[in-house]
């Protein structure tokens, strides 16, 4: 089943500058990455410094070898440019509603 992720993401003040291309780069490896379906970015019209990745990925079992990827070989500095880590929620699609 497809899984849809949800990583809530509050920028630096000073980083909302430098975020969109360090994000290009990161997300350029992550639409490549098996199992990736699409990631769109969302940034908020009053807060340019939050923004949302909506990662949709095959399965749960290709978004859990990209996390395991992305907190070993693949890990980017991202991580500094955040006022805190981001908030990871995902989703599976209700078919039956």
């Amino acid at each position: 089943m497809s899984l849809t992720v949800m990583l809530d993401l509050q920028l630096k003040p000073e980083a909302v500058a430098v975020a969109p291309d360090m994000l290009r780069d990161i997300l350029a490896e992550t639409r490549v990455f098996d199992g990736c379906l699409g990631v769109d970015v969302l940034v908020d019209v009053e807060d340019v410094a939050h923004v949302i990745l909506l990662e949709r990925w095959a399965s749960t079992e290709a978004d859990a070898a990209y996390r395991h990827w992305r907190a070993g070989a693949g890990a980017t500095d991202l991580g500094s440019l955040l006022v805190a880590a981001p908030n990871v929620s995902q989703f599976e699609t209700a078919s039956d509603i």
